[in-house]
């Protein structure tokens, strides 16, 4: 009876504890699913403002954002080779 009586307050005591590490994970995976495309110094600092709940950046539209963050993966291409990656960034 006491082994049983541990184990339903274990539970009643890990329920909470479980409950947040799966929100943490659900906010995880979206940002996650959000940042696809980005790498580098840029992914970094997108996960951690989307972590925190913060917005992309004061002012801007998803579409500026998006496009401020395209335009920074294509530095160094050009003429075709970039205009088919922005397409492809942009309609992420």
């Amino acid at each position: 009876m006491t082994r049983l009586l541990v184990a339903a307050l274990c539970l009643a005591l890990a329920g909470p504890a479980l409950a947040a590490e799966n929100a943490q994970q659900a906010r995880m995976r979206a940002c996650n699913e959000q940042a696809t495309g980005q790498t580098g110094p840029e992914r970094k600092r997108f996960m951690s403002r989307c972590l925190k709940g913060e917005a992309a950046a004061p002012g801007a539209t998803p579409q500026q954002q998006r496009m401020k963050d395209c335009n920074a993966q294509a530095a160094g291409k050009k003429g075709a080779e970039r205009k088919a990656f922005m397409s492809e960034c942009l309609r992420k």
